[in-house]
């Protein structure tokens, strides 16, 4: 009987480890969620496998870093590597055009596969954040009409604030976050505004090209566990995923803003306390009102492609087996390759001319 009682226990044991295992992204999205919403969470969750499932977790502690932005390492599909994902995110989200002023941009328009344009947009991903970029990626594939696509957040919080757009905001501490939805907060500021400051800001006109930070709701309190899920781009230089908690109502129990203190040294071995992810001004809640997905949405204007040349005079009939006309070339954009040094000139060469 003693030796039957142990494995029973360890079966019982093992069965609620088991079904907490379970990845929120791999169960299917809830009964009643719009066919947009489920867009949304499902090209999100997508590109959160590919960068290995890196998380932070409940109480704000970075986990599971498998692959950073600018590394040559292949994603989990091995389709790519993980810098060129990110320049899929500028490109084909239509805001790589207004970084053109950037230095390195338009190196990431060229193909790949030049040393000096690899390593010059390399550098332009290190240096610009690409959280916008991604969010306005994820709206664009999942086909969010009317988003307004912007290498800033705070366009786009913008426009849910007056009401221009498939989001509307609403306070965090207040909406019930759902599938689809945006959780935003604003970052590098001196005094914590949260949602009340926000708004302020907003209806006087004040806020320009504020530093913010927004991540897509993909679950909230999935079978019950009180926790919001969330996942974002360049969150430790990835793509992750988040955990917030939510109370019994489904609201967000906001951690409090780290306060301002230009001389704190913050997070550090012996101050615990401080090395929390999720203690920032969460200032607005996005609440998805559009259902229906769309095609091509609005954005920013992106560089434009050289002018196709002008058709060729008729030509000649064409001989048996030969074609009329050449076929047509697709366009590029055009080629910017930083000067390569010139080598040294022998003694015995002469001296460039130079034009006068």
């Amino acid at each position: 009987m003693r030796r039957m009682l142990l494995p029973a226990c360890l079966l019982f044991a093992a069965a609620p480890l088991t079904a907490a295992a379970a990845e929120v992204c791999d169960i299917p999205p809830r009964y009643g969620l719009s066919p947009l919403a489920v867009s949304i969470v499902r090209t999100a969750c997508n590109e959160h496998r590919l960068w290995y499932r890196p998380f932070i977790d409940g109480e704000g502690r970075a986990a599971n870093l498998g692959v950073s932005e600018a590394e040559r390492l292949y994603l989990a599909d091995d389709g790519m590597p993980a810098w060129q994902r990110v320049v899929a995110y500028w490109r084909d989200s239509g805001t790589l055009g207004p970084m053109g002023s950037q230095p390195g941009a338009t190196s990431c328009m060229q193909p790949f596969g030049t040393r000096y344009t690899d390593s010059d947009c390399r550098a332009f991903i290190i240096d610009n954040p690409w959280s916008a970029a991604f969010i306005s990626w994820v709206m664009s594939r999942a086909g969010v009409p009317g988003f307004t696509r912007s290498p800033r957040h705070i366009d786009y919080i913008r426009a849910a604030y007056e009401n221009s757009g498939p989001y509307q905001m609403t306070d965090p501490a207040q909406g019930k976050p759902a599938p689809g939805d945006l959780l935003c907060y604003l970052r590098d500021r001196d005094e914590t505004l949260s949602y009340a400051g926000l708004v302020q800001q907003l209806s006087g006109g004040k806020v320009e090209n504020w530093k913010s930070h927004c991540e897509v709701v993909v679950a909230a309190n999935m079978g019950g566990d009180h926790t919001l899920y969330l996942i974002g781009g360049n969150v430790m230089n990835t793509v992750a995923m988040r955990k917030l908690p939510l109370d019994r109502n489904g609201r967000i129990q906001l951690p409090p803003p780290r306060p301002y203190d230009p001389y704190d040294i913050g997070c550090t071995p012996g101050r615990e306390d401080e090395c929390n992810f999720n203690r920032q001004d969460w200032a607005a809640l996005l609440k998805l009102v559009a259902s229906s997905p769309m095609g091509v949405t609005p954005s920013y204007t992106p560089v434009p492609a050289p002018t196709t040349p002008p058709p060729p005079a008729p030509a000649a009939p064409a001989q048996p087996g030969v074609p009329a006309t050449p076929p047509a070339q697709k366009p590029t954009f055009p080629r910017v390759v930083p000067p390569r040094p010139q080598p040294p000139q022998s003694p015995a060469s002469p001296p460039p001319r130079t034009s006068p």
